[in-house]
C-alpha cells in the first residue's frame, strides 16, 4: 500500500498518520463527507449511522458476557464493564481516524474465556499478570503492525491451522456457555447433563433448575431469531432470556440464592454514573514478564489476537468489497495498529485483548463502508457506560446462549479446512480438539503446532513447513518437558 503523509492540526501540534487525506483543513471547515469520503466509498451520513447502530446491537453483548467472564478471574465486574466500554470506544475511533474502516473493536470472545480459566483459574497466575500478557503482546502487535514482520509471521503460519484456531475458540466458548448456563455439569463421567429430576429432589430447581430451563430456551430463541435474519439476534436472545427470568422472579417461580450464586435478576436501578475503573486501573505485574509460561501465555494471546483480527478484517472487507485488484485491504496497516493500540489501552484500563469483531460484518450489511460507522458504534459504548445497572444484572444464564451462538458462527469455518487432505486436517482437528477437551486454547495452538511439524517431517515434506514452525514447535515441545 502506498504510504502518503498527511498533518492533521490541532492545537498546532502536528501528527503523521500514514492514511489518505480524510482530514478537515485547519479552518475547520471541510465536512463530515469530505472527512470520510462519504460519496468515494458509495455511502452518506444517515447510511453510515445506522450501520453503526447495527453492528453496535449485533455486539452490544459483550458488555454483558465480559464481565461475566473476567469477573472469575477475582476482577470487579463493575471495573471491568467502564473499561470494556471505554476499550471498544477508544479502539473503535482509532480504526476511524487511522484507516477509515467501518470495523468496530471490543473485548475478544474466547480470548476473555482464556484470560479468565485459563491463564487465572487454571494456571494459577493472578489476573493482575494476565493484564500484563495482554498488554506486553499489544505493544509487541503495534511492533508487527508497523513493520513487515506481521506478514512473515502470518505468512509462516499455513492457513489450515489459522481456520483450526478460529473453529477450536468456538468449540471452547460454547462448552463455557453451557457451563455457565448449568447445562453441563461436574459428574463421574467428568461431565454431564444437567438433571431437572434431581434439581427437584434436592429442592434447588426454583434456583438452578429454572435457569437452566431457561438458558436452552434462550438458546432456541436466538437461534429462531438468526434463522429470520432480525438484527441483532444475540442481543434480542439475552434480552429476551432476562425478560424471562425477570417474569419467573417477579411469579416466584425464580428464587434467588446469594450463598449458590444464583442473584437477582430485577435491576436495581437504570441510569447511574459509571463504575469506578480504579480497582483494575495500571494494575499491571511484570513480575513473571521472563517466565517461560508468561512467554507462553503472552503468545498464544498474541497469535490468536493476530490472526483472528486478520481473518476478521478480510473476510469482511471482501463483504463490503474494500479489497482491491491484488485482494489486498488499502489501510490494513492502521486497523492493525488501531487493534494493537487499542489492546495495550484495554490492558491499562483492565479488560482482555480487543479485537476487531465479525459483527462489523451486520453494519456492513447495512451499508456502512466508512470510519464513521466505527465512530457511531463508540459513541453508543459510551452512552452504554450511564446504563451499567442494567448490562451488571444480565444474569449468565442469559449470556450463556449469546456464548453458544457465537460459537456456531465461529464453528462455521470448519468447512474451509480441506478434510480430504489428512497431512493438513489431522493438525487442524487436534488444535480444535485440545482447544476444548483440554480446556485451553494455549494448549490447541500448541499440540496443532507440533503435530503439523512432526506428520510432515514424517511424512517426507519437512521442506513444506517454514523455519518459525520450527522454531515454535522447538519452543513448545521444551515447554512440556521443562515445565
Amino acid at each position: 500500500m502506498e504510504k502518503k503523509k498527511i498533518l492533521c492540526y490541532h492545537t498546532s501540534v502536528k501528527i503523521t498518520l500514514m492514511r489518505d487525506p480524510i482530514v478537515p483543513n485547519r479552518k475547520g471547515k471541510n465536512s463530515m463527507e469530505q472527512f470520510f469520503k462519504l460519496k468515494e466509498h458509495g455511502t452518506d451520513v444517515k447510511t453510515e449511522l445506522a450501520a453503526g447502530l447495527t453492528t453496535f446491537m449485533t455486539m452490544a453483548y459483550i458488555l454483558a458476557v465480559n464481565p461475566s467472564i473476567l469477573s472469575a478471574s477475582g476482577m470487579d465486574a463493575g471495573a471491568i464493564f467502564t473499561a470494556t466500554a471505554l476499550a471498544s470506544a477508544i479502539a473503535s475511533f482509532l480504526m476511524a481516524f487511522l484507516a477509515n474502516l467501518p470495523f468496530v473493536l471490543s473485548a475478544g470472545m474466547g480470548l476473555n474465556a482464556y484470560f479468565a480459566y485459563t491463564v487465572v483459574l487454571g494456571m494459577g497466575y493472578s489476573w493482575q499478570m494476565a493484564l500484563t500478557a495482554v498488554f506486553v503482546e499489544g505493544l509487541i502487535f503495534v511492533v508487527l503492525s508497523l513493520t513487515n514482520v506481521r506478514e512473515a509471521i502470518f505468512n509462516a503460519i499455513p492457513a489450515t491451522l489459522k481456520i483450526a484456531v478460529s473453529v477450536g475458540i468456538g468449540l471452547f466458548i460454547t462448552f463455557i456457555g453451557l457451563q455457565n448456563a448449568h447445562i453441563v455439569v461436574d459428574s463421574a463421567t467428568l461431565v454431564s447433563v444437567f438433571s431437572f429430576k434431581g434439581s427437584i429432589a434436592n429442592g434447588t430447581f426454583n434456583s438452578e433448575g429454572i435457569t437452566v430451563l431457561l438458558a436452552i430456551l434462550g438458546i432456541l430463541i436466538t437461534a429462531i431469531l438468526m434463522l429470520r435474519n432480525v438484527k441483532g439476534a444475540i442481543l434480542l436472545g439475552i434480552i429476551a432470556t432476562w425478560v424471562l427470568g425477570i417474569i419467573c422472579q417477579l411469579i416466584g417461580l425464580y428464587v434467588p440464592n446469594p450463598e449458590a450464586g444464583f442473584y437477582s435478576v430485577i435491576p436495581s436501578g437504570i441510569i447511574s454514573m459509571p463504575a469506578s475503573v480504579a480497582p483494575t486501573l495500571f494494575k499491571l505485574d511484570f513480575s513473571s514478564i521472563l517466565s517461560v509460561d508468561f512467554i507462553v501465555v503472552m503468545f498464544a494471546f498474541l497469535f490468536v489476537d493476530m490472526f483472528d483480527t486478520l481473518g476478521t478484517l478480510i473476510g469482511c472487507a471482501s463483504k463490503a468489497n474494500l479489497l482491491d485488484e491484488e485482494g489486498k485491504l488499502p489501510g490494513i496497516k492502521g486497523a492493525l495498529l488501531s487493534d494493537a493500540v487499542g489492546t495495550m489501552c484495554g490492558a491499562c484500563l483492565g479488560t482482555s485483548t480487543i479485537t476487531t469483531f465479525v459483527e462489523s460484518a451486520s453494519g456492513i450489511a447495512e451499508g456502512g463502508r466508512t470510519g464513521l460507522t466505527a465512530i457511531a458504534s463508540g459513541a453508543l459504548f459510551l452512552l452504554a457506560l450511564f446504563f451499567s445497572p442494567l448490562f451488571l444484572t444480565i444474569p449468565s444464564f442469559a449470556t450463556a446462549p449469546a456464548l453458544v451462538m457465537v460459537g456456531f458462527l465461529m464453528m462455521q469455518q470448519v468447512s474451509k479446512i480441506e478434510w480430504d487432505n489428512i497431512l493438513e486436517a489431522i493438525p487442524a482437528f487436534i488444535c480444535i480438539f485440545a482447544m476444548a477437551f483440554m480446556y485451553s486454547i494455549s494448549e490447541g495452538i500448541c499440540f496443532g503446532i507440533i503435530s503439523y511439524t512432526v506428520l510432515n517431517v514424517a511424512s517426507g515434506k519437512a521442506k513444506q513447513v517454514t523455519p518459525l514452525m520450527y522454531v515454535l514447535t522447538v519452543v513448545f515441545i521444551l515447554k512440556y518437558i521443562l515445565i
